[in-house]
């Protein structure tokens, strides 16, 4: 494991920039998993900056978003991706046929969660995988007690999830209710992918990272399993290594 502590989110967000610029010019045709919520939104800040600058090509890369709401229109003001339209699709020169999502108005989700599985490996699997890291230890929408063999399905979202992710959403009619389901990449999915960066930011994450990595692998900490992975990067902020047990476990 790779860990590097910086000294506050904007340090994060470019740090964590340059290593997946890195990626693509080692690998131009590179297959990304891509996360969304708050932490990676200046990660896609400061990658539309360098693509702008004339630093990096997208027109090879292959995208697979970690996950999606469901049921959710693409349109949807809390749509992940609309999201990622917003954030960085629309500033990139990805082709749209390279970019992989979950379909969040499948009538079967379990048929729609195989076709990404297939898709995945029609690729030749994912090169490198960016997470965030959920309060309580989430990876994806990989909820604790999610099994370790677990593939891309879907899942039913703690309250916790659904306060923390819900807390400032949009709301565009009256009738707005906070999805309690999701699609997610599964942990052995995330597991199997090249590289793995783990991006944390905040004093609400302390707990969390302290537990991954200062502790044993286990289910409830869904994120713990990362220890295992031979090729993982940490990248985070004084805020989230606030705590003893963080600070141990980074300095390890």
């Amino acid at each position: 494991m790779d860990v590097l502590v910086v000294s506050n989110y904007e340090e994060l967000s470019r740090r964590a920039a340059e290593l997946v610029d890195e990626a693509i010019h080692k690998r131009p045709n590179l297959v990304l998993g891509l996360p969304t919520g708050s932490t990676p939104l200046g990660l896609y800040a400061h990658l539309v900056r360098r693509f702008q600058a004339g630093a990096t090509s997208w027109a090879k890369v292959r995208t697979f978003n970690l996950d999606e709401y469901y049921p959710v229109r693409p349109q949807d003001p809390w749509s992940f991706r609309r999201y990622m339209e917003e954030h960085l699709f629309r500033h990139v020169d990805l082709k749209p046929e390279h970019i992989h999502f979950l379909d969040g108005q499948a009538p079967d989700p379990e048929a729609e969660c195989r076709r990404y599985e297939e898709a995945i490996a029609s690729v030749g699997g994912l090169g490198l995988v960016i997470l965030g890291l959920g309060v309580n230890g989430h990876i994806g929408f990989n909820e604790p007690g999610t099994p370790w063999d677990s593939r891309t399905h879907l899942t039913t979202l703690s309250q916790e999830t659904v306060t923390a992710n819900f807390g400032a959403a949009p709301r565009e009619a009256d009738d707005f209710y906070p999805p309690r389901q999701a699609l997610t990449m599964g942990i052995a999915t995330i597991m199997e992918a090249r590289q793995i960066l783990l991006l944390v930011s905040g004093a609400n994450k302390s707990r969390a990272l302290g537990r991954a990595f200062n502790g044993p692998v286990t289910p409830s900490i869904p994120a713990s399993i990362l220890q295992r992975h031979p090729h993982l990067t940490v990248i985070a902020d004084r805020a989230a290594v606030g705590i003893k047990a963080a600070g141990r476990a980074l300095r390890a």
